[in-house]
């Protein structure tokens, strides 16, 4: 007890703080990495630490040689394994710390928009027709943009269903869409490698996962055995959404300060 108040009495506000931070440091590390590939490698690292520290105690030169020799070496390696996961991580200090300038935030922001995404959805899973449609946010998609069609149209629900429909040219792939703008068409997004993911989820909803996983945006399924709709967001999926709920989440993203207003009068 006595090294414990000696501690305490000299302990400033700035080791409180620094200590905080790393804590906080840590989760947000833990959190990005749960689910993915270096979740696994990090254990193994900590195995390997712990047997570099065993053997040093008992002297066992050798086995301590070449596990010091494998964390030198490994350093350099954790660059490029972990590449994906610095990726996410850089990109969501970005987003988090930049002014928001997404083109969404200049598009017109208006009743319409959402009228016309939530019609979409509508009429594709009545007629259980495939669909994949990403909004953009704050992370610019120019890279997956790129790899489609492009549109650069006006949103309607007559163009996405248009483009949907089975054996036209574009109705493989995922839409783009940033602010009331259909941007790129016929696009083809990441597949996430998240293990555990139901067998129901196809290529789409991996896809939308994936996307959902390395940007900010916000992606809307439909599916063509079922017609459900689903949507995924920061790494998450949420299925078998009602047209009401879909219009909801749309009203958040096109309308955040209308949102931010109605948590601070509740």
């Amino acid at each position: 007890m006595k090294w414990i108040s000696e501690t305490l009495s000299i302990l400033r506000i700035q080791d409180i703080i620094d200590i905080a931070i790393v804590a906080v440091i840590i989760y947000w590390l833990l959190k990005l990495i749960r689910g993915t590939r270096a979740e696994q490698l990090s254990k193994g690292i900590i195995v390997v630490l712990v047997l570099t520290k065993v053997s040093e105690v008992l002297q066992i030169y050798m086995l301590n040689y070449l596990l010091k020799s494998m964390l030198t070496w490994g350093f350099l390696g954790l660059f490029v394994v972990f590449q994906p996961e610095i990726r996410r991580g850089l990109e969501f200090i970005g987003r988090n710390s930049s002014i928001k300038k997404g083109l969404i935030y200049s598009s017109k922001r208006d009743e319409s928009t959402i009228n016309e995404i939530v019609s979409a959805v509508a009429s594709l899973s009545r007629q259980k027709i495939g669909a994949l449609i990403v909004i953009e946010r704050q992370t610019g998609l120019n890279e997956i943009i790129e790899t489609g069609t492009p549109i650069y149209g006006e949103l309607s629900s007559a163009l996405l269903i248009n483009i949907f429909i089975p054996n036209t040219p574009l109705h493989d792939g995922a839409v783009i869409v940033n602010g009331d703008q259909v941007v790129s068409a016929a696009c083809f997004l990441p597949l996430t490698e998240q293990k555990g993911l139901s067998k129901e989820l196809g290529t789409r909803h991996r896809a939308a996962i994936g996307m959902s996983e390395k940007s900010d945006a916000f992606a809307i399924i439909v599916s063509e055995e079922t017609g459900s709709i689903s949507i995924a967001e920061y790494g998450n999926i949420n299925r078998h959404l009602d047209l009401a709920t879909l219009e909801q989440l749309l009203r958040d993203i096109y309308f955040p300060n209308e949102m931010k207003n109605e948590v601070e009068n509740a």
